[in-house]
């Protein structure tokens, strides 16, 4: 089923969204220098996990003044991004020449929705296996390495509490938490869906619709996806914000090797499934649109990167080599956890159609949410503040599932229940109508807020849903008389598992009690303004698992 074309209305609102937000939210700039008045400029977009190699390998290339017949430079600008936002953006508006995805599924995904340009000229620059990075105690005391961990063991270890505290020796917190990217998003989330479906089918070649229906597939699925906390829209994100937050935020999440290798610095080890796992290619494929000097200006890059010495940077930074010249060295070592004779098992590339198969899958087997949204509706909110508050809150409950479940709540002088505890579904143009009739007016009573979000999450805790918390304010409390930030207040607000996001809108905002409390959340804290406050919402969205990018 083309779930892409089925849903290309909303595909667009999200480029839209993206696009009039927050552009770097698109594509991450590579940080290059302004190229020569005769340079031919190369605009190569790659897949985010290669961050840290191109990056250098671009300032190698630069440097390295290489021409052309007219003795002018080729002069390359990288943008990351990972392949399911890729494929919106370049679907739309394509100014690139070299795309560097991790698998060529999503060259097709691309052709498929009318951007063919990049199928034909295609070869693999490095490889990386995809893998569980677990901290390295965490997975000793599971056994590793001696004793092999699959797929299926860390769905069963995070969905039985007991079993996960005997295992584990109750030493790392009562549940195990699951990190993945977004599966519409990201290629590495769509491959851990697709890696659990090899799993729980046994099946080493590629899968497809049928093999994704089976009721045991759903429930391993399920099993894995309900202890994950956090759908991160970004691997690099995911792995620097895994090494920072330490295990009690993310016992484990699934990343490329390389990943693992540069944030965990041996503390993170790649674990690599038993029953088998995908290895990302990373195929460096030029755009057959432009000209014939910007082509042979990304084919002169991508010589470069296969180079010995683009090969051995590669190394460096954890990525396997695909040049046989080139040995792996350090950090591919047993030092960092790093096996080279694994995997033993590798799943056939996925398929077009199983790309768009598994969204629904996923969108089926992760778990509802339970969400309370706080929304500041001060006198200082007065304006423009309010008026992209509303338009960002709108397109956040757009991306809900139907069977997710929010709480709104606008505060000022006193907080005021919109909407509790409703389905968004049957309720989602009641909710959107809620939230565009707010005007600003009346003090701020974030605290008293607070708390009733969180007594709401507590009468309506199941073990079915995630909780979770969004609070938005652009001021500092000013009329609470319920209650006050102290210890009492954060504790009733993570209890239940919450996790709360917190966003400053402005300058005036308290940024240490939100910081504060979204840590303690295990949350994230954003600074926002009316030009950011959009792009803020998307990545929650994702965060929740809202649907977006290719999964819309």
């Amino acid at each position: 089923m083309n779930l892409i074309r089925r849903h290309q209305g909303l595909f667009l609102l999200i480029l839209l969204l993206a696009v009039s937000s927050l552009a770097c939210s698109l594509f991450t700039d590579g940080g290059a220098d302004e190229p020569p008045r005769n340079a031919v400029v190369v605009r190569v977009v790659a897949n985010a996990s290669l961050q840290p190699w191109l990056e250098t390998a671009v300032s190698n290339f630069n440097a390295a003044d290489i021409k052309n017949t007219e003795g002018n430079p080729y002069f390359v600008i990288l943008d990351t991004v990972e392949s399911g936002q890729a494929v919106i953006n370049l679907s739309q508006e394509d100014n690139y020449t070299l795309w560097i995805p991790e698998e060529q599924v999503w060259v097709n995904v691309l052709a498929d929705q009318g951007n063919a340009s990049y199928t034909n000229d295609c070869q693999s620059v490095a490889e990386s296996p995809l893998v569980i990075a677990m901290w390295r105690s965490v997975a000793e005391s599971l056994g590793w390495p001696g004793l092999p961990l699959g797929w299926l063991d860390i769905g069963s270890l995070a969905a039985d509490q007991s079993a996960w505290r005997y295992y584990s020796g109750g030493e790392f917190g009562d549940t195990f938490r699951l990190g993945h990217t977004h599966p519409g998003l990201s290629g590495t989330g769509a491959s851990t869906l697709l890696a659990l479906v090899h799993a729980a089918q046994s099946k080493t070649n590629a899968v497809n619709s049928e093999d994704i229906q089976q009721p045991i597939v759903q429930a391993s699925v399920g099993a894995f996806e309900g202890a994950v906390a956090w759908f991160s829209n970004n691997t690099n994100t995911l792995g620097a914000t895994m090494s920072e937050r330490g295990i009690q935020y993310l016992g484990a999440a699934v990343m490329y090797e390389s990943t693992v290798v540069h944030y965990g610095n041996g503390n993170i080890v790649p674990v690599y499934p038993l029953e088998g796992t995908f290895v990302a290619t990373f195929p460096a494929c030029i755009n057959e649109s432009k000209t014939a000097e910007e082509q042979e200006g990304a084919r002169r890059f991508r010589e470069y990167l296969l180079s010995v010495e683009g090969q051995e940077t590669a190394v460096r930074f954890g990525l396997r080599p695909v040049n046989e010249a080139v040995t792996p060295g350090p950090p591919l070592d047993e030092a960092h956890g790093v096996d080279l004779s694994q995997p033993e098992i590798i799943f056939a590339p996925p398929t077009l159609d199983s790309i768009y198969a598994v969204q629904e899958l996923w969108q089926a087997a992760r778990k509802d949410v339970n969400l309370v949204m706080l929304l500041d509706t001060s006198g200082s909110m007065r304006g423009d503040k309010i008026e992209n508050m509303r338009n960002a809150a709108i397109q956040f409950v757009q991306q809900m599932g139907d069977e997710d479940f929010i709480t709104l709540i606008a505060f000022s002088t006193e907080p005021e229940i919109l909407a509790q505890h409703v389905q968004v579904g049957p309720n989602r143009d009641k909710i959107i109508n809620a939230i565009t009739n707010l005007h600003a007016e009346g003090d701020t009573t974030l605290y008293d807020a607070i708390g009733l979000g969180a007594t709401i999450i507590g009468e309506t805790n199941s073990v079915d849903t995630t909780n979770a918390m969004v609070v938005l304010t652009d001021g500092k409390d000013t009329r609470s008389y319920r209650y006050s930030f102290d210890s009492l207040l954060i504790s009733m607000a993570t209890a239940n598992d919450t996790t709360v996001f917190t966003i400053a809108y402005g300058r005036d905002a308290d940024n240490n009690v939100l910081q504060e409390l979204a840590t303690q959340a295990n949350g994230n804290f954003y600074l926002g303004d009316e030009a950011s406050i959009a792009a803020i919402y998307d990545e929650m969205s994702a965060a929740f698992g809202g649907s977006a990018g290719v999964g819309r």
